[in-house]
């Protein structure tokens, strides 16, 4: 069974410095229907305006990956941690017993679009920890490139869950498929283009939670890029 979380559908906040659509319940947003899906709690599109950004804030016991879509982020952290990601990198930071961090807008000109991602981590009370790898667009393209494991296997960044995060860029035409394991669930998130998920229609934004599917086709319309997430 597949069901569709159409993008117009999501909660939307425009602040001016950031425009930003949330797949799940965030923050002053509530939707009862779509809380989280599994372990996956947030699904957040934002753009962030040039020389913009978070600032210094906490976060406990959750696991936050960032995915650059375009520009360039810029992070710092209570664990000493500082860097500049751009499209290709993914980013993982434990939370834990408790970690500050701020995300900000390095450019004078150009926005930077990225999805902020949360996973439910297995357990509570995790040591604080970040970890950062780049996927080139010649490792995801045609293929489901795993960006994020539980194990961090494949040069995969270690999500400290039962999770499985792939990304693919599709040229028109192309198809990717992936096994679903029995009693496994899976998220797929459209962050470009047009895909057609076993015979169904998702656009740039739309997402999809999946259940009981024995396997997933994911053919492109046009150029499109997708995450998909494997769940326990």
């Amino acid at each position: 069974m597949i069901t569709i979380r159409k993008a117009e559908d999501r909660g939307h906040s425009d602040f001016g410095w950031l425009d930003t659509y949330h797949t799940f319940s965030f923050d002053q947003y509530y939707d009862p229907a779509h809380v989280r899906f599994r372990s996956l709690r947030v699904i957040n599109e934002d753009r962030v305006q040039p020389a913009n950004g978070f600032p210094t804030h906490s976060h406990r016991d959750m696991e936050i990956i960032t995915y650059i879509l375009s520009g360039a982020l810029e992070h710092r952290d209570s664990m000493g941690n500082g860097s500049v990601i751009r499209p290709g990198d993914v980013q993982r930071m434990t939370a834990g017993t408790g970690v500050s961090h701020s995300e900000f807008n390095p450019s004078n000109s150009e926005a930077v679009h990225l999805l902020q991602i949360w996973v439910l981590p297995q357990s509570v009370g995790l040591p604080p920890s970040y970890e950062e790898k780049h996927f080139s667009d010649e490792e995801r393209c045609g293929r489901l490139r795993l960006i994020g494991s539980n194990d961090g296997r494949d040069g995969s960044v270690t999500i400290h869950q039962d999770t499985q995060v792939y990304a693919s860029v599709l040229e028109a035409g192309k198809t990717v498929n992936h096994a679903m394991a029995e009693n496994r669930h899976a998220w797929l998130q459209v962050t470009r283009g047009t895909v057609r998920l076993n015979e169904m229609e998702l656009r740039q934004g739309d997402g999809a939670a999946v259940r009981k599917e024995r396997e997933l086709t994911i053919a492109a319309h046009d150029q499109a890029e997708v995450l998909l997430f494997d769940l326990a």
